[in-house]
């Protein structure tokens, strides 16, 4: 048998622990002395919502998967249906070969193929990496092709702490946020106003998230975001390097259980392949500029 997610590759260092699946690299446990830091998936299921994915080459949505670049008018396979978008990349149900993997780390690749809609070959690589620090995940993209080629990074993981975040207080250091249309895809961007400003600690309650936040605000290389529980003084943080403009958070509906908080660090924002916003342009294979690696991670509070 083989499960939904392929091989599990488990590590741990001083009081973490995480799985990290063949299928999409994905981040399907991350634990600190036995808590919960992320809301995965079981082993003999597949991730549904996006959970632990990796989002390449582009996070989110482009509008009706269409989009030019190089001369050349191009069109992905509409994997949204509901929306009629492209979403969330090519390669988060791809299997990725085992790279090295040891007690503390696991590193995995992947090479995309040209394909309609998407006509570069791109290596692949991402590391997990646990120590008393928690989690550093390391993606790096290289060009193969001889022509440059547009890219842009995100991953999905769903922070938790217990089993509810209504009471939770989120600390998310942002001063703007896109102005989504129907479909969810960006119009503008506006500064974040009173209802969605978390740059201090605000109780999350009954508010409904699906934004994507920029103008982020990096101290010393890195911007961080928190989700604590003001009763027990317990927390998760995820932090992002400056690579990372822009993060997308997102609430389950409130009409349900709502047990985690999607905070998706992203390289761009929804629909940068059109827009132009901060995607990257990787030159051609051999070429300085080829490859771009970008950081984030996940420690404990």
């Amino acid at each position: 048998m083989v499960f939904p997610s392929g091989d599990q590759y488990e590590i741990s260092a001083a009081g973490y622990t995480a799985v990290v699946t063949e299928g999409g690299a994905a981040l399907r446990v991350l634990r600190h002395h036995g808590r919960d830091l992320v809301h995965g998936f079981a082993e003999t299921e597949m991730s549904t919502g996006g959970r632990g994915q990796l989002l390449v080459p582009w996070p989110n949505r482009i509008r009706d998967g269409r989009y030019s670049f190089g001369g050349q008018d191009l069109q992905l396979g509409l994997t949204d249906p509901r929306t009629g978008n492209a979403s969330h990349g090519l390669a988060r149900w791809a299997p990725w070969t085992l790279e090295e993997h040891t007690a503390t780390s696991v590193s995995l690749v992947h090479r995309l193929m040209a394909q309609t809609g998407y006509p570069w070959a791109l290596d692949l690589h991402v590391l997990y990496d646990l120590s008393a620090d928690g989690l550093v995940v390391t993606q790096t993209a290289t060009n193969l092709a001889p022509d440059p080629a547009p890219y842009a990074s995100g991953a999905h993981p769903y922070l938790c702490v217990g089993d509810a975040i209504e009471d939770l207080e989120l600390t998310l250091p942002a001063r703007t946020r896109l102005v989504l249309d129907e479909r969810q895809l960006p119009t503008g961007v506006e500064p974040v106003g009173d209802d969605l400003d978390f740059t201090s600690a605000r109780r999350i309650g009954d508010l409904a998230l699906d934004h994507g936040f920029g103008d982020l605000q990096h101290v010393e290389g890195r911007a961080r975001v928190t989700l604590a529980d003001p009763s027990g003084g317990r927390g998760v943080a995820l932090w992002v390097d400056e690579h990372h403009r822009w993060l997308q958070v997102f609430t389950p509906p409130a009409d349900g259980p709502r047990p985690a908080l999607a905070v998706e660090p992203m390289t761009a924002p929804a629909d940068a392949f059109n827009s132009g916003t901060d995607l990257a342009t990787l030159a051609p294979a051999g070429t300085a500029g080829d490859e771009l690696s970008v950081q984030w991670g996940i420690h404990a509070l």
